[in-house]
């Protein structure tokens, strides 16, 4: 045996070893370029939280025109603070590119794509397999993939591994000691003033433990506290739990502000409220036009369509989510009982919508239920429509050719006199609110905005009823 075997095991082990040590040492160093496929509302904020703590990170999105405007310093992102981007741009710790010729450059990269659903509700996943795709062509050794994008368990294992190893073989590289991959979802939300990337808790599960580990390091640099699960598909459906819990709360109350309007003389907001006093077991959730943003209104269809792979039906969670994808339709069906309440035609009647960002505070247009809410009035023949966000200058409904343009209009005085009914459908913090109740002839409050403001109660239509 003699006194050499000792160090011929410790080289093999050390080895064996060897990508996850450079990685590991290249984080700890903040050496390593982080990649971040698609900057949206997830990838610019996750780029730049790694930018300001001294990493460099290369971000990657087909759009060229963003591409052109970051690199400028120009941000069009809400929640990613301009001279934090421009600080950034300047230090050189980020770039974008339209193309994934340098991500093979990169040590850590990030999947922040889009996953919508097609006109049948079943999950497209087409970005996340392209992104994966162009990965897969530029891996290497020592290289950690972490998906972030939505989507149904087992698509990391299912549809995103299986791209990479066919690559990997092909170089001789194997999942868990040559390269990494795990699952990590986002848990960004739009306009929250309070929590972000940085102290947001985050989850995180990897194919391999050691996968699990190289991405636990990868996010602890920018996320302190970091969950770790026992693998992917369970992060997967962790992120899908998050966002139907609030999306089967939400149709519970929007079905009962329903039925309070119906009944009369019962405020679905103050019941919330008074519910809202016990100090155990309820959680408040109010009604609303509709939901919006990219997750909520997507997510239950993930789950649903996943469950039918395993004979099993979601009843409970679809019903929830058509629930909420029908209040636009009745926003829309109380805008024309107000409408025929006056002495004006259909066609005739100007309708002021304030606020198409599907949520307080954002210019955030993603599902919006404005977008549905005018096509119900367009569809029943009122005359004319128009909208004032003071987040959103335009507005565009509908796609391809037959999209129709709006822009956002002044909202003076003299505008709000001018149409026969306003439409509360965002309750963004900047709008006038008691010049709107002293000017609109007839109010369609959807948010409770003017619970504390002085006006005639008998011009104001309170989705989830109350006097």
């Amino acid at each position: 045996m003699g006194d050499g075997l000792p160090d011929v095991v410790e080289v093999v082990v050390h080895t064996f070893d060897l990508p996850q040590t450079f990685l590991r040492e290249k984080l700890d160093r903040k050496q390593a370029l982080i990649g971040v496929v698609g900057l949206g509302y997830v990838g610019l904020p996750l780029a730049i939280a790694y930018a300001e703590k001294g990493f460099r990170s290369l971000g990657i999105d087909l759009n060229s025109e963003r591409v052109l405007r970051l690199n400028a310093g120009h941000n069009y992102i809400q929640d990613v603070p301009n001279e934090d981007l421009i600080d950034a741009v300047e230090k050189n710790l980020f770039r974008a590119e339209d193309r994934f010729d340098s991500i093979g450059e990169a040590d850590v990269i990030y999947i922040c794509v889009p996953t919508p659903v097609t006109q049948h509700k079943d999950p497209d996943t087409t970005f996340i397999a392209s992104a994966a795709q162009s990965i897969a062509k530029h891996l290497r050794t020592g290289q950690l993939i972490i998906l972030k994008s939505t989507t149904y368990p087992n698509t990391t294992e299912g549809l995103v591994q299986p791209i990479l190893e066919e690559a990997a073989s092909a170089k001789g590289l194997k999942l868990g000691k040559d390269y990494f991959l795990a699952f990590s979802p986002e848990r960004i939300d739009p306009g929250n003033e309070q929590f972000n990337t940085a102290n947001t808790p985050i989850v995180v599960g990897g194919v391999t433990e050691a996968c699990t580990d190289m991405a636990t390091l990868a996010l602890q640099q920018v996320v302190p506290n970091v969950h770790r699960v026992s693998s992917p598909k369970v992060a997967e459906m962790e992120k899908l739990l998050e966002n139907i819990f609030r999306s089967v709360n939400i149709a519970l109350v929007n079905e009962l502000a329903e039925l309070c309007d119906r009944m009369g003389g019962v405020s679905m907001w103050e019941v919330v409220d008074a519910a809202a006093t016990k100090p155990f077991g309820f959680m408040p959730f109010y009604p609303g036009p509709g939901l919006g943003g990219h997750c909520i209104p997507i997510d239950p269809y993930y789950l649903s369509w996943l469950a039918r792979k395993y004979d099993f039906e979601t009843s409970f969670i679809t019903l929830a989510a058509r629930v909420n994808e029908e209040m636009p339709f009745y926003v829309g069906q109380q805008v024309l009982r107000a409408v025929a309440d006056l002495p004006i035609r259909l066609s005739d009647a100007r309708v002021l919508i304030l606020g198409v960002a599907f949520k307080k505070d954002v210019d955030d247009v993603r599902h919006s239920p404005a977008e549905k809410v005018i096509e119900v009035l367009q569809s029943q023949g009122v005359g004319h429509i128009a909208y004032s966000d003071p987040h959103v200058a335009k507005f565009m409904l509908g796609r391809g050719s037959d999209a129709q343009r709006f822009e956002s209009i002044d909202l003076t005085d003299d505008a709000i006199r001018e149409h026969d009914v306003v439409v509360l459908l965002t309750d963004h913090s900047t709008f006038p609110y008691e010049a709107i109740a002293e000017q609109a002839g007839v109010i369609i409050d959807t948010r409770n905005a003017f619970r504390d403001v002085a006006v005639d109660r008998d011009k104001v239509c309170l989705l989830g009823g109350g006097d």
